[in-house]
C-alpha cells in the first residue's frame, strides 16, 4: 500500500477495501458485454466512493461544488453518481457512438482525445480515468494530460486493466495469454464478429510496471498519493510491490496523484523523488 504523503495515516478508502467488495466487483465482470449497466453501474458507485475518500483525505472537503473531468467517460454511467455528490461532471470521449451507446444523455459531455484534452491548464478540481488507459495507444501521454488540466491541490485518479492479469484481454481472455492477435482471431472464429476491444487498435498491452514507472518519473511538483490494486481487499495491496506477481495478480492498478499547491511546494522537503515501491514499504 502506498501511504498518502501529504496526510499521514491509512487512506480513508482502505476501510472500504474489504473481501466482500472485491467479490462483488469481480463478480460483475461477467456482465460487461451482456449487461453493461450492471458492470459499469457498480464500478461507477465504487469510483465515486474512491474519489470522494481520497479527495477528503487530501483537502478535508467533500466533492460538493467540485468539477470532475472523466477521461474516457463512455456512455455516462458515472454521471449520476457524481451528481449525487453535487459535483459538476464532465465526460470526455473521442467516439460519439460510445457516448450514446447506453442511451444516456450527459449535459456538457465533450468529444475529444484523452491524449490531447481540450481544456486549459489547471482547469478542474478532479480528473479521473477508469479502465481507459489500456484502450489508448499512448496511455502515459493521457496521464500527463490529466495532470496538466488538474488544479494544484486537486486530485488525479488513473485506474486501468493490467494486460497480464486475468481480465487483460477483456472479452478475448483468457486467450490473450497466448498473444493479443491470437486471442482476437480466435474470438472472430468463435463468434463470427470482431471483438469490441480489438488488440492493437482499441486494446493495448499495458503493464502494472508501466504505471509505477510513470509515477516515479512525474515532475517534482506532482505527489503520488497512493498506488494499489483496485479490486483487491486491503490485506492484498502488498501485491503491487512484487514485480512478477503484480503483473499476473493485480488485475487493475490505481494511481492516485496530486499537484502540490504553492504553499505545499514551499514546505516540501528537498531530495530525490522516491519510487512507488519505496513509498509502498512505509505502509502501516
Amino acid at each position: 500500500m502506498l501511504q498518502p504523503t501529504l496526510h499521514p495515516g491509512t487512506p480513508r478508502f482502505a476501510r472500504r477495501a474489504t473481501l466482500r467488495r472485491s467479490l462483488r466487483l469481480l463478480g460483475s465482470f461477467k456482465f460487461e458485454q451482456t449487461d453493461p449497466a450492471v458492470f459499469y453501474g457498480g464500478v461507477a458507485v465504487d469510483t465515486a466512493e474512491l474519489v470522494e475518500d481520497f479527495y477528503k483525505d487530501l483537502t478535508g472537503r467533500s466533492l460538493q461544488g467540485t468539477t470532475v473531468l472523466d477521461v474516457g467517460g463512455g456512455p455516462g454511467y458515472f454521471a449520476e453518481e457524481f451528481a449525487k455528490q453535487d459535483s459538476r461532471y464532465i465526460p470526455v470521449e473521442p467516439d460519439p457512438s460510445e457516448m450514446h451507446a447506453a442511451g444516456l444523455s450527459v449535459p456538457g459531455a465533450v468529444r475529444g482525445s484523452g491524449m490531447a484534452l481540450p481544456f486549459r491548464d489547471n482547469a478542474v478540481d478532479i480528473c479521473i480515468s477508469s479502465n481507459v488507459a489500456e484502450h489508448v495507444p499512448h496511455p502515459w501521454v493521457m496521464a500527463d494530460e490529466m495532470l496538466r488540466v488538474t488544479k494544484p491541490g486537486g486530485l488525479v485518479v488513473l485506474s486501468y486493466t493490467v494486460w497480464s492479469g486475468p481480465f487483460g484481454g477483456h472479452e478475448t481472455g483468457p486467450w490473450h495469454y497466448l498473444g493479443g492477435e491470437y486471442a482476437a482471431r480466435r474470438y472472430l472464429r468463435k463468434h463470427g464478429k470482431e471483438p469490441k476491444n480489438r488488440f492493437g487498435k482499441s486494446l493495448f498491452a499495458v503493464r502494472a510496471a508501466d504505471g509505477l514507472n510513470w509515477a516515479k518519473a512525474t515532475p517534482d511538483e506532482v505527489e503520488i498519493v497512493a498506488v494499489f490494486p483496485r479490486y483487491h481487499p486491503r490485506w492484498a495491496w502488498w501485491l503491487v510491490r512484487v514485480p512478477v506477481l503484480r503483473e499476473l495478480l493485480v488485475s487493475n492498478l490505481v494511481v492516485v496523484a496530486t499537484k502540490r499547491s504553492a504553499a505545499t511546494d514551499q514546505n516540501a522537503t528537498s531530495g530525490t523523488k522516491q519510487s512507488a515501491p519505496e513509498r509502498d514499504s512505509r505502509a502501516s
